[in-house]
C-alpha cells in the first residue's frame, strides 16, 4: 500500500503542479468552481495544506505549535515558485522511511500520516480539476487517480459539504465515466 500511496502523492503533485505552471498572469484573478475562490486563492489553499506536511509529518509537530504560520497569503509574488517549493517539500516528509506509519494530529483529532496523505491525494486530484476548469486546461484527471480519490472519499463524502469546499452531491448524468461521478459526488458540475 505504501508504494502506491506515494505513487498516487507523486501523481496528483505532478498533475497539480501541471496546471499551476500553465497558469497566464492574467488568470490568478478568474474564477474557479470552488465558491468565492479565484484561481490564486485556489492554488494558496492547496500549496497551504503542502507546506503543513514537514512540521506535521517531519517534525512530528502539532497544529498549535505550529499557529498561523500559513494563514493567508503563502504564495507571494512568484506563485509557481512558491507552489514548487511547497510540493517538493511536501513530497520528501511523505517519503521518509516510516512517515506513513506515523501518527500526527489534525484539526479533527488523531489520524494516521498514511489517512492524512490519502486525503491529501484526493484534495488535490479534485481541486486540479477545479483549477483546470478555472484556466481552461485539459480537465481531464488520471484514471487511477480517480479511482484512488472515489474510495478515498466516497465514505466520508457527505461530511465534506459542511467544509464549505465542496457543495452537496448533484446527481450525474445517465452514462457518467467515474471522472464525472466523482465531481458530482463532490457538488461539481462537469
Amino acid at each position: 500500500m505504501d508504494n502506491r500511496l506515494l505513487d498516487r502523492h507523486a501523481e496528483a503533485l505532478a498533475l497539480f503542479t501541471d496546471r499551476v505552471h500553465a497558469v497566464r498572469p492574467e488568470q490568478w484573478d478568474a474564477p474557479t468552481p470552488c465558491a468565492e475562490w479565484s484561481v490564486r486563492d485556489l492554488v494558496n489553499h492547496v500549496a497551504s495544506e503542502q507546506f503543513w506536511v514537514p512540521p506535521l509529518v517531519g517534525e512530528g509537530r502539532t497544529i498549535a505549535d505550529v499557529g498561523d504560520a500559513f494563514d493567508g497569503d503563502v504564495l507571494g509574488e512568484h506563485p509557481a515558485v512558491t507552489w514548487d517549493r511547497a510540493a517538493s517539500a511536501a513530497k520528501a516528509a511523505f517519503r521518509e522511511p516510516g512517515a506513513l506509519d506515523r501518527t500526527v494530529t489534525l484539526s479533527y483529532g488523531e489520524s494516521t500520516v498514511a489517512a492524512y496523505c490519502s486525503q491529501m491525494v484526493a484534495d488535490m486530484a479534485v481541486h486540479a480539476w477545479d483549477l483546470s476548469r478555472g484556466i481552461g486546461a485539459d480537465e481531464t484527471l488520471p484514471d487511477e487517480l480517480v479511482g484512488f480519490t472515489v474510495r478515498e472519499v466516497s465514505p466520508y463524502a457527505t461530511e465534506l459539504v459542511g467544509s464549505g469546499l465542496f457543495g452537496p452531491a448533484v446527481q450525474p448524468p445517465a452514462g457518467a465515466d467515474a471522472q464525472t461521478e466523482l465531481l458530482c459526488l463532490l457538488g461539481r458540475r462537469p
